[in-house]
């Protein structure tokens, strides 16, 4: 024991801990280090979703494709390349079975190697058509009366069901054209009677003519080589 500020108190533990060179604090155990997790692969970015049109796209009268018939015709669809092959002989497409459509208007244009004319009517129906070339006397339907057509080739377009009026009004008021075209001498109308609508084009030659069917709007093309 030792004495101090005349107290005795006991040595032997501050001796031990001195021989045991110094008392250290005791220290929390070290946790082991955590397993390394595999990092999961980011999932593939979807892909952008690209802009759609909502609507159809219009074909124009100049160098147009074929547009599809309506179903349940009797017509070629426009994949039968018959629809729009050159030729010189008859092209007859029925229809029936609905009410005559109304022609609205009437074009001409020239383009390359080929005049056109375009037949337009109401709603999305075409109506059945016959075209062929035809000898003169050219005769009008109502009347059984001959007409005079300028040129060397007379083309007939008959188209049925349709017609060309609504009431006693005309839809299409000029009925006799001549366009100045290079094959396209004169147009006439020699019929719009009892659900048929015909018109003759009288041409510089009998030339070899294709058609095709156009929607929105809804068209009959025919075209004559040059």
């Amino acid at each position: 024991m030792m004495k101090v500020l005349g107290r005795w108190m006991p040595t032997l533990g501050l001796a031990a801990c001195l021989a045991a060179a110094g008392c250290k604090k005791e220290e929390a155990p070290t946790p082991p280090p955590a397993e390394p997790t595999a990092e999961k692969p980011a999932p593939p970015a979807e892909p952008a979703v690209q802009p759609t049109s909502a609507g159809t796209v219009t074909d124009t009268d100049a160098g147009a494709t074929p547009a599809p018939t309506a179903p349940g015709s009797q017509a070629a669809q426009p994949e039968d390349p018959k629809n729009r092959e050159w030729t010189a002989g008859l092209v007859d497409v029925k229809r029936a079975g609905f009410a005559p459509v109304t022609l609205r208007e009437v074009r001409t244009a020239r383009n390359e190697g080929f005049d056109r004319l375009v037949l337009q009517f109401d709603g999305d129906q075409l109506p059945g058509y016959h075209i062929e070339y035809v000898d003169k006397p050219v005769i009008k339907c109502g009347s059984g009366d001959p007409t005079e057509v300028a040129g060397q080739g007379w083309l007939q377009v008959r188209v049925q069901p349709a017609q060309a009026h609504e009431g006693s009004q005309v839809t299409v008021a000029e009925r006799e054209r001549k366009p100045g075209l290079p094959m396209v001498q004169e147009l006439e109308l020699t019929c719009d009677f009892e659900g048929e609508v015909t018109w003759v084009l009288g041409v510089k030659s009998p030339n070899k003519y294709r058609v095709m069917e156009l929607r929105e709007p809804t068209r009959l093309v025919v075209d004559v080589q040059h």
